[in-house]
């Protein structure tokens, strides 16, 4: 059982993605490590989406999802704890937009705004990547006062077209799942 949040918790929204070694197995193990974390609580999962690499293209096609948390860590927390489980699960970082274990992205929190050097919110190219949007779109609320739904809906519709996407699997998590077809 998860342990009580000592403060108020945050909604934040996370894109998960890998092109190296077991790409599905290492997405499901960086949710668990997630999961696992006793300030965060996974809630939501996207289904997985193979995706054509952006940036530096010489490179594995990558798998992607997004996951949707609770959490009373504030967002430089949260980022440290996301680092540090790329970091174990083997992410190393040469090229930039380059072939990688696994890659988390914090995209959204309670529509916080911020910038920094470590961290901007939102995520400042969220709105350009179908590999991002799509996987965002299966799991934010479509009733909610933060604007993350009429953000990702009007991003889509501007995209010019889905090309480089696709379903890979349709996915169900519960924590210590495995995946699960539907």
């Amino acid at each position: 059982m998860k342990s009580h949040f000592t403060s108020e918790p945050s909604e934040a929204y996370i894109a998960l993605g890998a092109n190296l070694g077991d790409r599905e197995g290492t997405l499901m193990e960086a949710v668990e490590r997630l999961h696992s974390h006793h300030q965060i609580n996974v809630l939501r999962c996207s289904h997985l989406y193979e995706t054509e690499p952006v940036g530096y293209v010489d490179q594995p096609y990558f798998l992607n999802m997004a996951v949707a948390v609770e959490t009373d860590l504030d967002p430089h927390a949260l980022l440290k704890v996301m680092q540090d489980i790329e970091r174990e699960l083997g992410r190393v970082r040469h090229i930039h937009w380059g072939p990688r274990t696994v890659d988390l992205d914090l995209l959204w929190m309670e529509g916080l705004v911020e910038a920094t050097p470590d961290l901007i919110l939102p995520h400042p190219r969220m709105e350009e990547r179908a590999f991002v949007l799509v996987p965002l779109n299966d799991i934010a609320p479509s009733k909610e006062t933060t604007g993350l739904h009429t953000v990702i809906k009007a991003a889509l519709e501007r995209l010019d077209g889905k090309e480089g996407i696709q379903l890979w699997r349709s996915h169900n998590w519960q924590p210590g799942s495995g995946p699960s077809e539907s």
